[in-house]
């Protein structure tokens, strides 16, 4: 299992702050929640996991830069790294009592993400990886799936809420999976989303509109499992454009071309 300095940081850093926030979910109902936009709140926890994983974190790398979901971004005096932090990755989920949820931490090296971990705290999963060393789930090696027909696969995306642009394009894209597939999900939690497809829960996964943050992690774990991920449009950049569709390698190829509607 790969365990350099920098990735145990990682996830000593995310157990931590999934703990909190698992006593926060237990009192889910007296959370203080502000509104910060249509669809998309966000709560004391939320903030107070960012905090602890930005000092923690900090602390440990003080010249790295960091940028959080809810922080924004610190220059670090090393301009190649940063941490790149979604404290609660699945923020609706949490609001609303459901627990599919998690902590999502990557580090980039120059512009490209090199480890990652995504903590689920209520299942106590810990999906981590680092470039050239594998994926893992706990103690365990992840490999995506080896599914190569799409009638068999289960494809996992975010549906745009609250009057988001990207729903007509959406509603295309299900238009054309659909009738080709075994299934589509959507469980509220992009991090997941691609720590799922590392470990071959689902075949693969697509989205628009996300931020750097949410899918960073999941980037180099899925890779590390063995699948492909491209942005939706091949001359795009991943975690610039925030559009990503990514599968197993016996379906990326059908998948992708069903999704780029070719």
């Amino acid at each position: 299992m790969p365990g350099s300095a920098n990735l145990n940081v990682m996830m000593k850093t995310a157990r931590k702050a999934g703990r909190a926030l698992l006593k926060d979910f237990g009192e889910v109902e007296h959370l203080q929640v502000s509104a910060k936009g249509p669809g998309d709140f966000v709560s004391r926890a939320d903030r107070q996991a960012e905090t602890t994983i930005r000092d923690d974190l900090m602390a440990a790398r003080p010249s790295y830069g960091f940028v959080g979901e809810e922080g924004g971004e610190i220059a670090g005096e090393d301009p190649t790294r940063r941490w790149i932090v979604d404290p609660l990755d699945g923020t609706s989920n949490f609001l609303h009592g459901l627990p599919h949820w998690a902590v999502s931490i990557a580090l980039e090296h120059k512009g490209q993400p090199v480890a990652g971990v995504i903590y689920d705290p209520v299942k106590d999963e810990m999906f981590y990886a680092e470039k050239g060393e594998g994926a893992w789930l706990n103690e365990s090696r992840l490999r995506v799936s080896g599914r190569t027909r799409m009638i068999e696969c289960l494809f996992a995306t975010g549906l745009p809420f609250g009057g988001r642009s990207d729903l007509p394009a959406t509603l295309q894209d299900l238009a054309r999976l659909l009738p080709a597939c075994a299934g589509v999900r959507r469980f509220g939690a992009a991090a997941l989303d691609l720590a799922y497809v590392a470990a071959g829960r689902y075949d693969g996964f697509w989205e628009r509109r996300l931020h750097a943050w949410d899918i960073a992690a999941g980037v180099v774990i899925l890779r590390e499992a063995g699948g492909f991920i491209e942005p939706l449009n091949p001359e795009g950049d991943i975690l610039a454009d925030g559009e990503l569709v990514g599968a197993a390698p016996g379906v990326f190829e059908s998948f992708a071309k069903v999704i780029r509607g070719a």
